[in-house]
């Protein structure tokens, strides 16, 4: 029996409205949904009565929360995720955050997961870290008097890309408990030193959110269980070896046009991987296999 809940994002059923997801993702036993905030769910800025009718409808269906605030043209309809954090001008993505953190307090999530950005054409490294590091603690601040948790995610080729940057970051701000980290599992095998084993250990202390999903080791490809380079059961027992309790995530941001069977397949997987009686190697390494062959992409 695991401690933690499993979810599955949003941002995988982007096909479907978002009370169908939300029933889907109930219907097949999750516990948990990672809610990204923007196309095409759920406006950031809705008024209270839509956010306390989601609240009660979130309720009804037994789902945890976590906001995600991975939306890529939400802020501007020509660049991915942009402005980012570490952007000269940023206000756009600092307001919006700030709104996902009264989002979250609204909705009775604890969580709010976040992400640097990457230097643009010309910018001076130096320069963005010391952006990003004014900007995050005031975010921080700001979560924490609301009783939210951020969840800074290292992303490859981003300026935070792994797990140290992202503990360096909260070590200069005096590691505040309202600053904490989401690790996504597939990204270990792609850019994290020490694998999924040394990723999770290190982040264990400040681990608010996991993400999940297999990958290539070779580059950053979201995919189903199976499908790419993951251990599944040997990561799964290395986060039940850190303690740790809150949302696991299922992360097929690429794939809503295969949701319904990837919602049971996923959670299928994971259901084996946790199966008290399977055996389990001390890291995540090998690929265990798909588990059922995948239709072709529309």
């Amino acid at each position: 029996m695991t401690a933690w809940t499993l979810g599955y994002g949003t941002n995988g059923l982007g096909d479907h409205p978002l009370p169908q997801a939300l029933d889907l993702i109930a219907d097949k036993g999750y516990g948990a949904v990672a809610l990204t905030l923007g196309f095409p769910h759920l406006d950031p800025w809705a008024p209270p009565g839509d956010l306390d009718r989601l609240r009660r409808r979130l309720d009804a269906l037994g789902l945890r929360v976590v906001v995600e605030t991975g939306t890529r043209f939400l802020l501007d309809p020509r660049r991915k995720h942009a402005p980012a954090l570490v952007d000269e001008d940023a206000d756009a993505r600092i307001d919006y955050l700030r709104q996902a953190i009264r989002v979250a307090g609204q909705l009775g999530a604890t969580t709010v997961q976040f992400f640097s950005g990457v230097l643009g054409p010309g910018d001076d490294p130096a320069a963005a870290h010391d952006r990003l590091r004014h900007r995050v603690d005031g975010l921080a601040r700001a979560a924490a008097e609301q009783g939210i948790r951020l969840a800074l995610e290292p992303e490859p080729g981003m300026v935070v890309q792994t797990v140290g940057d992202a503990l360096a970051l909260r070590g200069a701000l005096g590691d505040p408990p309202a600053l904490g980290l989401t690790v996504d599992i597939g990204h270990c095998l792609v850019v994290e030193p020490g694998g999924v084993a040394g990723a999770l250990a290190a982040a264990a202390p400040a681990l608010a959110h996991v993400q999940i999903d297999d990958m290539p080791r070779t580059h950053h490809e979201h995919r189903p269980f199976g499908e790419g380079d993951l251990d599944l059961a040997a990561a799964l027992a290395t986060l039940d070896r850190t303690g740790y309790t809150d949302v696991v995530s299922v992360e097929l941001p690429r794939h809503s046009w295969d949701a319904p069977r990837l919602l049971q397949h996923s959670r299928d997987a994971i259901r084996a991987a946790t199966a008290p009686t399977l055996a389990v190697p001390p890291d995540a390494t090998a690929s265990a296999g798909p588990i059922a062959p995948a239709p072709a992409p529309p």
